[in-house]
């Protein structure tokens, strides 16, 4: 998820599990700790942009960083907090369930966490939320804004945070039924057309949980669509993109070779211009209502110097006040 919602999420954790023993320090210690996993941030200084790719949300967000990133912060806390009535355990409680709800929250989002590293690549992606989830985030942050009025022995400040909690696990809650209502109603709609595919992604579309990106895998490429939640109708529009693989014969590098990972597959191939480029699908395109319009995430292969914003190409750019519009209206079903 976006920072804003991690620091959210990092105070309100704080105040329910230690701000009564450590005092208002406890919000800034949780914030610090649910933000702590995206330190691999600073992996580019060192990597290369696909090595980047990789790094982030990777170890750094996996259960062994947690095991031994938890107890050293622990014994930094018990020596620089003296007296308080807060074991060794209960620090290691503290920080490790900050940065286990990081992890987890993470995981719902198309990027893919690596849980199990270093031990397995292998990246855990439901594909629920979108990055930037402006009604997930919603209870938490107003909770976390308005118990910085309150005083510290005052009790409706846990009763305002566990409202915030409680807001956000129902959103998740319903962002699953979202997802399983879209997956139950393409997979009906892919069966009936007699369309083969050996995997199916259905990730949503920018800040709601009502429209999705739908990507059907088939052998040498993929059916892509959007589908609402509240589509009446059973058909959902698919467009046949080509993987085209073939144009990677004459182009093996290590480069190829971390996007192919980092993408789980859900990639194609394009020529464009004079340079072939590397498009991870389960990013969408960069407008919604437009299938020939170009994927949010484009690798330039023969261009690497141009990839500083490989992950963001103007993902609003095309967006004026029609487009949203029509954007919303498309929310609402066909």
């Amino acid at each position: 998820m976006d920072s804003l919602t991690h620091i959210a999420l990092g105070v309100a954790l704080g105040e329910v599990t230690g701000r009564r023993q450590i005092g208002k320090s406890a919000l800034v210690l949780g914030a610090m700790a649910q933000s702590f996993p995206d330190i691999d941030f600073f992996a580019f200084l060192w990597t290369s942009i696909t090595g980047d790719l990789l790094a982030h949300r990777g170890f750094t967000h996996s259960i062994a960083f947690i095991l031994l990133t938890a107890p050293l912060f622990a014994l930094i806390a018990r020596r620089y907090r003296p007296g308080i009535e807060f074991s060794f355990l209960r620090w290691v409680t503290f920080f490790g369930l900050q940065m286990a709800v990081h992890d987890f929250i993470d995981a719902f989002n198309a990027y893919g966490t690596g849980w199990f590293e270093p031990f397995s690549q292998a990246r855990i992606s439901f594909h629920t939320l979108f990055v930037v989830d402006p009604l997930f985030m919603l209870g938490l942050l107003f909770a976390c804004l308005m118990i910085f009025f309150l005083k510290v022995e005052d009790s409706r400040r846990k009763r305002l945070v566990w409202m915030g909690i409680v807001w956000s696990v129902l959103y998740l809650g319903y962002a699953v039924s979202n997802k399983m209502t879209v997956d139950y109603a393409v997979r009906q709609d892919l069966d009936s057309k007699k369309i083969s595919y050996q995997r199916l992604l259905t990730t949503p579309t920018p800040l709601n949980t009502w429209l999705w990106w739908v990507v059907a895998e088939q052998p040498d490429g993929f059916q892509v669509g959007y589908r609402s939640r509240f589509d009446s109708k059973s058909e959902t529009d698919f467009k046949f993109v080509p993987r085209n693989d073939s144009l990677l014969l004459n182009l093996k590098n290590q480069d190829v070779s971390n996007l192919k990972e980092f993408s789980q597959g859900f990639y194609t191939i394009e020529q464009r211009g004079d340079t072939l480029v590397f498009n991870d699908l389960r990013f969408g395109q960069l407008g919604w209502d437009d299938p020939s319009v170009p994927f949010v995430f484009s690798y330039y292969l023969n261009l690497p110097e141009q990839n500083q914003l490989v992950m963001q190409r103007g993902r609003f750019a095309r967006w004026n006040k029609s487009k949203a519009k029509a954007f919303l209206n498309r929310i609402g079903g066909n």
